[in-house]
């Protein structure tokens, strides 16, 4: 796995590329909570993840919590259709939010 930070529109847009599972979520879990961390609006770039198992999903559940208790906006952005499944799954895809693009996200920060 791989990720990406960068600012948007006063925004953080963290983007995950390949498999986010047991292996890898510790740093997918580390980023997304110090994103939080850092304030503001923290949107995820799932496109590029290949596969995502229930240690992946509890890491973004994780991050989304603590952006709740701090009244920060957290969302999923241009999920990638196998990762989408598993969130469909486990009926997650009505907790978070979930944008095709980051610009729409974007627009509806504003």
């Amino acid at each position: 796995m791989q990720h990406s930070q960068r600012e948007e529109n006063g925004c953080l847009v963290i983007a995950f590329e390949g498999d986010v599972d047991l292996e890898h979520s510790p740093t997918a879990r580390e980023v997304l909570l110090a994103g939080v961390e850092q304030g503001g609006n923290v949107f995820v770039d799932m496109s590029g993840v290949t596969y995502i198992d229930s240690s992946g999903v509890a890491s973004l559940v994780e991050a989304f919590q603590f952006a709740r208790q701090r009244k920060s906006v957290f969302a999923l952005v241009s999920v990638n259709p196998a990762a989408l499944r598993v969130l469909q799954l486990a009926r997650l895809d009505k907790v978070f939010t979930i944008h095709e693009t980051l610009a729409e996200a974007l627009d509806g920060t504003g």
